[in-house]
């Protein structure tokens, strides 16, 4: 009973605001308390022996904790010794957070139902072109509904106070000039969100999708509302805008199917046994562990002044084994002419005439000298 008295006078002669604080404080302190205990048990016999359940509590532990939180202030708020205006201003406070619960609710549920949906695909396998059709779809659909979400969370929470709904309206109802402006400046932002809807629907481009973009190979990492992440070669990032994809031209090497054939051009000599070549070509595929077993092919694809170019053609199953593939087989038909035709190398040829032979030799003969002086140089050397 003493105690009780003690806490009684400490609550009548402390500050209002000190006896508010004090209570938000417990408030917030016993929510959260009591979620971790609760949070703990609940993993503890459900979570280990149920990967879904242990899944859906990480993923709803923040929001199940702003839940807590929200029903103890919303019990101990009426316990305040506030005035009726303050009270008032509270409970719209906790109405426009009961609004951001449910938005809140509503997106992590959205998310939680997609995620579970693209977990069924599997991106790290070879024939993969529906489930990235697929995932693509849903991560683009994923942000466009997140951010309806959270507009309409916020624009609902907002409405909860008079104040701002007068102004909400005021702002629409009379700022049309810069509605327009602010549209104006919008514009390219629109146009990506735009963008981001068709590429949801038509998919020109998908994750992981190979392209050739401003002369730079690369796949596709991240689709987002407005712009597309591009991982390159040497591992750099290319941020493209998504209008840039209905604008501009681009390469796709993964539109319908990863296989690609690969391309390799080898210079030789006239003299080339062409037949053999393409029979170590054939060798060089079927033992490689890169080919698909669906193409292999060798034609004389030019001839110019002092060689004749050889095309040989090998398919594999995506770009990055296609590359792989085509070095290996560029190396291996180089050796193969070095070792058995070193002859049929590129080179240089050059013809002499006889004719011009013979006439620059009479140029280097010295002229004959006439009889007087042979007759000279006899006596002189008598």
């Amino acid at each position: 009973m003493t105690m009780h008295k003690a806490i009684v006078d400490i609550f009548l002669l402390a500050p209002s605001w000190a006896v508010v604080a004090g209570l938000v404080a417990a408030g917030i302190a016993a929510a959260l308390i009591i979620h971790s205990i609760l949070f703990a048990l609940l993993q503890r016999f459900f979570g280990q022996h149920h990967p879904i359940l242990h899944m859906l509590m990480q993923r709803t532990r923040a929001i199940t904790q702003y839940a807590f939180i929200m029903m103890a202030l919303g019990s101990v708020l009426p316990l305040a010794p506030v005035a009726p205006q303050i009270a008032d201003s509270a409970h719209r406070f906790l109405l426009a957070a009961f609004v951001v619960f449910l938005g809140w609710l509503a997106i992590v549920g959205v998310n939680m139902t997609l995620d579970r949906y693209t977990n069924r695909f599997k991106l790290d396998v070879d024939d993969n072109l529906s489930a990235r059709k697929a995932v693509t779809q849903v991560r683009v659909f994923k942000r466009a509904i997140d951010t309806v979400l959270i507009v309409l969370t916020a624009g609902f929470a907002l409405m909860s106070f008079d104040s701002v709904r007068q102004f909400g309206i005021s702002l629409f109802a009379s700022a049309g000039v810069a509605g327009i402006a602010a549209g104006l400046a919008a514009r390219p932002m629109l146009g990506n969100l735009v963008a981001g809807m068709q590429i949801a629907i038509t998919q020109p481009i998908r994750l992981d999708d190979v392209l050739i973009v401003e002369g730079e190979w690369g796949t596709v990492e991240e689709i987002t509302s407005t712009y597309v992440v591009m991982k390159l070669w040497d591992w750099r990032r290319m941020v493209v805008p998504l209008s840039y994809f209905f604008d501009k031209p681009f390469q796709n090497w993964t539109r319908t199917s990863a296989a690609l054939i690969g391309t390799v051009f080898v210079y030789t000599d006239y003299t080339v046994p062409v037949d053999r070549v393409r029979s170590k070509l054939e060798e060089i595929a079927k033992q490689s562990k890169l080919w698909d077993g669906q193409v292999v092919n060798l034609q004389v694809s030019d001839a110019k002044d002092n060689v004749i170019e050889l095309r040989a053609l090998v398919s594999a199953r995506n770009s990055s084994v296609a590359w792989d593939l085509r070095c290996e087989v560029r190396e291996k038909l180089i050796a193969y002419l070095q070792k058995e035709f070193p002859g049929s190398l590129p080179r240089q040829r050059g013809e002499l005439a006889v004719g011009t032979a013979n006439a620059a030799a009479s140029d280097r003969t010295p002229p004959a000298l006439p009889a007087a002086g042979m007759a000279l140089q006899r006596n002189a050397a008598e």
